[in-house]
């Protein structure tokens, strides 16, 4: 378990620093919040039972991939595969296995997108290979996953078809919902960055040592009730 920890915290630290860079140079953040954790070695054995494995370390750690998981949410669907490429171009990961619910979503309707990352953990005296289960999704397929949790924590009995075709339209909703605001987020880009244009367009320009500068339209109007109040 605490090659899982320390897995964790390498894939966490590697986030932060992909997050802090990405607002550094873009003035946007892509990621909302991340969530770690770890399985607990009750719920180990019972997936361990479940598949038939032996009940070994080498078993586990070859027939069982999501032992340490890191949850990451975004803003936007776009967002989401942004990142997932921000972890495909990390040299010292591994991307093992990658599935896109997103695409093509559970009969439920549950959507995210799922990778398993190989993560190095260097050890005092040895170095491994450690899997951590990577889920990225949206603020909204994050909310409609959580409360089907919590719906259905602990319920093992046969759900009634109504409810799963309520529960397939919650999904449907929350997706038709990122859609909308990821069009409202384009569309405000779209006219803050034509503005934007338009400002530096109306700009005059100075020449100093061979080197020419901006004058913001801001600084000239100063400048011209300078000289009228003069």
């Amino acid at each position: 378990m605490m090659m899982y920890k320390f897995a964790l915290d390498s894939l966490e630290t590697k986030m932060d620093i992909l997050k802090e860079e990405f607002q550094f140079l873009h003035d946007y953040n892509p990621i909302e919040h991340t969530k770690s954790r770890l399985k607990s070695p009750e719920s180990i054995l019972s997936k361990i039972n479940r598949k038939g494995c032996d009940i070994s370390f080498p078993s586990i750690k070859s027939h069982i991939k999501d032992i340490a998981g890191l949850r990451i949410t975004c803003s936007f669907v776009t967002d989401i595969y942004r990142i997932s490429e921000m972890l495909r171009s990390q040299s010292d990961l591994t991307i093992v296995e990658t599935k896109d619910y997103i695409k093509k979503p559970k009969p439920n309707g549950y959507q995210s997108l799922h990778m398993i990352v190989e993560v190095p953990v260097y050890m005092s005296d040895r170095h491994e290979n450690v899997c951590v289960e990577v889920q990225i999704r949206t603020i909204a397929m994050d909310f409609w996953a959580s409360l089907e949790h919590k719906i259905y924590y602990k319920y093992t009995e046969g759900v009634p078809p109504r409810l799963l075709q309520e529960l397939k339209e919650a999904a449907d909703s929350a997706a038709a919902l990122d859609k909308q605001m990821e069009r409202l987020h384009n569309e405000i880009s779209e006219i803050k960055e034509n503005k934007d244009n338009a400002a530096a367009a109306g700009t005059k320009r100075i020449i100093i040592r061979d080197q020419e500068f901006q004058i913001p339209a801001a600084l000239l109007e100063l400048i011209d009730v300078g000289q009228n109040n003069n």
